[in-house]
């Protein structure tokens, strides 16, 4: 079994400005900034074959490249509890068309449909423990966040290897999308 997902990986730019929100949630896990990634399909632990099968049917995506922008920091759980602090992703064409054309690849691939809807974003840290408060006036304190524009030029299957001292992501194929001419 491997455990995968489908994401992009942000130029070492981005990860420094990200990386500079990470202090003042106690409670907060904050993401290592070399795991920083947005991700576009979570595929789970999966058999060797289907992973080959994925890998072919994502290798068959023909997608323009797209620019990608960060707005805001928010967070993900219930009203009583979160679970993520996160960096928001502006929904483009180009982001949803390629996230579309993904999650069609999996199906073909066997997998079954991915019933969460869409939500692009950076996680920035895993929550435990933290307070509601803590964690909506940290939020609110760095809406101003607008990471300027980065070219999205390929996507990267990654898998994901869960140790004591956090998950290691290693890109197993990256495939190209067409590059835009202006």
């Amino acid at each position: 079994m491997i455990r995968l997902f489908v994401a992009l990986g942000l130029p070492l730019s981005v990860r420094g400005t990200l990386s500079s929100l990470g202090n003042g949630v106690p409670g907060a896990r904050w993401v290592s900034p070399e795991n920083y990634h947005l991700t576009l399909r979570f595929v789970g632990n999966i058999d060797g074959h289907v992973a080959e099968d994925v890998h072919d049917a994502l290798s068959r995506i023909d997608a323009d490249g797209f620019d990608v922008a960060l707005k805001g920091v928010t967070w993900f759980g219930t009203k009583k509890k979160a679970t993520s602090i996160v960096a928001c992703a502006e929904k483009s064409d180009g982001l949803r068309h390629l996230q579309r054309k993904i999650e069609s690849a999996c199906v073909r691939a066997g997998l079954e449909p991915e019933d969460r809807k869409f939500m692009p974003h950076v996680t920035l840290a895993r929550l435990k423990g933290a307070h509601i408060e803590a964690v909506d006036r940290y939020c609110a304190e760095r809406s101003y966040l607008s990471v300027p524009a980065f070219p999205a030029h390929e996507f990267t299957l990654y898998s994901s290897f869960l140790s004591q001292s956090g998950a290691i992501y290693t890109p197993e194929a990256e495939y190209p999308l067409r590059e835009l001419v202006w």
